[in-house]
């Protein structure tokens, strides 16, 4: 099925599906970009909330005005024409197998949440192309905290869909001029850097715990960038998606402020905490076990990446983990 997105011009109507605090900072920002905009909530109660307090309990003191519709419903959600994916990766496939028997038409699947699916090793777009077979899959992702989102304050991001001519109309779409969305087709690479960048923004957290300083975090950030490339060149990814919005952009972001919930899972673990709380698990906690996994199946050496993962679920020692980066052989860059 082609979609180019020229014969859907008229197209008014947006849902995002999950109402936490990226879900809710994404339909502040669409609202002002025109389209008629619903927020769908997990359940009735969330919903509930929501409409008597106008109001995400984690974006405390930004109002949702009344012209943006509260649901719980998956069927309400898939009337929409455009369908906003903003549910935890982990969860991505339950909600979207739900949602496939409220879909009629075609629809443009954006996809907001970044991760790899732990059992299967898959991107979020590959597992919405086995559970929404048919629609038009995107993805949305680059440096965006979605308190400044909510606030309106100037943020760019990529959107990609393998058809370049979609990508560029769903960016106008959605996009708003505190809200640039940036158009490519290169769904793989903007995946894999939204994904991967949680990894080494935990890496980042625990050497900036550990007090190792700015220069050894500047170089943490710089070979992972190097380890994305590998990645992607491994799944046929552009490497100038790597440089970009939701590469470079993203990766400079998460690693460099303790609003990225990734970095301060880093933090934790580096000042002695313990994963037995589950509610600590994050994003790039759950990416870097199946990261590993790929890296294996692909043969691509991703050290950081390696590093994390053996530290978070392995119980491996902090510092014997960097002792071993450390004397890896030196290559040229």
């Amino acid at each position: 099925m082609a979609f180019t997105g020229v014969e859907k011009l008229t197209m008014t109507s947006v849902s995002i599906v999950g109402a936490g605090a990226w879900g809710t900072a994404l339909a502040l920002a669409i609202n002002k970009a025109g389209p008629k905009v619903t927020l769908v909530a997990q359940d009735a109660q969330e919903a509930s909330d929501l409409q008597k307090d106008r109001e995400c309990f984690r974006l405390p003191g930004i109002k949702i005005p009344k012209e943006i519709d509260i649901a719980h419903s998956l069927q309400e959600a898939g009337r929409a024409d455009i369908i906003l994916m903003a549910v935890p990766a982990q969860v991505m496939r339950e909600v979207t197998e739900k949602l496939a028997s409220f879909l009629e038409g075609d629809k443009y699947i954006v996809l907001c949440s970044k991760g790899i699916e732990l059992n299967s090793g898959l991107l979020m777009s590959e597992i919405v192309e086995e559970t929404l077979e048919g629609h038009s899959i995107s993805v949305l992702s680059g440096p965006t905290f979605a308190k400044d989102v909510a606030a309106d304050k100037p943020c760019a991001a990529s959107l990609a869909n393998t058809e370049l001519s979609t990508a560029r109309w769903l960016a106008s779409s959605l996009g708003s001029p505190h809200f640039r969305l940036y158009p490519t087709n290169d769904l793989v690479g903007v995946e894999l850097t939204g994904a991967l960048k949680n990894v080494i923004a935990i890496a980042a957290g625990i050497a900036t715990a550990r007090g190792y300083g700015e220069s050894a975090r500047a170089g943490l950030v710089t070979r992972g960038v190097a380890e994305m490339v590998r990645l992607g060149d491994a799944m046929g990814a552009q490497q100038e998606t790597f440089l970009g919005l939701s590469g470079l952009g993203d990766l400079v972001l998460c690693c460099t402020s303790d609003s990225s919930r990734n970095m301060t899972l880093g933090l934790k673990v580096g000042q002695g905490t313990t994963l037995e709380d589950k509610t600590l698990l994050t994003e790039g906690a759950y990416t870097s076990q199946a990261v590993i996994t790929l890296a294996e199946e692909l043969d691509v050496d991703l050290p950081i990446c390696t590093c994390v993962h053996r530290i978070l679920h392995e119980g491996a020692n902090i510092e014997d983990e960097v002792k071993q980066l450390l004397s890896r052989p030196m290559k040229s860059e």
